[in-house]
């Protein structure tokens, strides 16, 4: 013999529906703003750490022209900048300390780059970070021909 189970209409809360029909929309309305302020701080901050590494590698690349014997400061920083081009960075200031193409063999070459964030970033307004300017530098010694 089977036993069954009868629930009252009274106790699956029919009335209680009817009553909370606006509940989900109130409670939206309350976490949507939160949602997208993650959502715009995700993407900055994804676009940030992805411009911060493509200046780290274009400044490495730079230093290591720059590096090569023969090679001028201007070949080092068509270099950054052809580089940076590639990966959709506008804007960047690229520096090469010394700047003369008579250097001791040995000695530190520095490539700098920087660009302000503003310029770089994928949202028309940034807003966590638009007062930031990205930068990297590399030293390298100047190579020894062999």
């Amino acid at each position: 013999m089977r036993i069954r189970y009868v629930i009252p209409k009274r106790a699956i809360g029919r009335r209680n529906i009817k009553c909370r029909t606006g509940a989900a929309v109130v409670e939206f309305a309350v976490v949507a703003p939160v949602l997208i302020l993650l959502l715009l701080g995700m993407i900055e901050c994804g676009r940030m750490i992805m411009v911060q590494q493509s200046l780290t590698t274009a400044v490495r690349e730079g230093a290591r022209i720059a590096t090569i014997e023969g090679n001028s400061a201007a070949t080092s920083i068509d270099a950054v900048q052809s580089f940076l081009a590639g990966t959709g960075i506008k804007g960047a200031k690229v520096a090469v300390a010394p700047i003369n193409t008579t250097v001791a063999h040995g000695q530190a070459i520095t490539v700098s780059v920087s660009v302000p964030f503003r310029e770089v970033s994928w949202l028309p307004n940034p807003f966590f970070f638009a007062n930031k300017t990205l930068s990297s530098a590399a030293t390298m010694r100047r190579e020894t021909p062999m």
